[in-house]
């Protein structure tokens, strides 16, 4: 059943039907509270995958990739005895796609959690070990940007094709 509310009252009915279902239906600060923590508990306990795209000026991707796995991929490795990444893959494209929907190189990282992603990790300490001669270090990640066209990073989920 519908009922026609006139436009000039709609103003008015909109947010008292919501006070309306408030009081109807009142949830107790501890539901909201559990409901809540529930939540948090589930998504700390998830992997949380992201998927980082580069597309490399033309005619650098190889020198982009040994850069990366030179540089980067010890960084990652460490996190991964850290605990922090779970896992870590990578992938080219088999054949030439077109120039706007062009990328190079693709690494998938997937974190323990969504909140460990997001935590603004202080790597400093893990880089001073791991290349202890910085200048040459940092030398060679400017380099690595420097032959970049595009950077992305895609977040991404699962998507449960039988669920309904």
């Amino acid at each position: 059943m519908q009922i026609a509310i006139p436009s000039s009252l709609r103003w008015l009915v909109v947010p008292m039907l919501a006070t309306v279902a408030v009081l109807a239906f009142p949830v107790s600060s501890d539901q909201q509270a559990q409901a809540s923590a529930s939540q948090q508990q589930n998504a700390s306990d998830k992997p949380y995958v992201i998927e980082y795209y580069y597309k490399a000026k033309w005619g650098h991707a190889d020198e982009f990739i040994a850069l990366f796995k030179k540089n980067h991929y010890p960084v990652l490795k460490k996190e991964i005895e850290l605990g922090r990444i779970l896992k870590v893959f990578a992938q080219v494209p088999r054949y030439h796609a077109t120039e706007d929907g062009r990328w190079d190189f693709r690494t998938t990282i997937v974190f323990k959690n969504a909140q460990i992603a997001n935590d603004n990790f202080d790597s400093a300490p893990l880089l001073k070990q791991l290349f202890p001669d910085q200048d040459s270090y940092k030398k060679e990640e400017q380099r690595r940007f420097e032959i970049l066209d595009a950077h992305w990073d895609l977040p991404i989920k699962d998507f449960d094709l039988d669920a309904r």
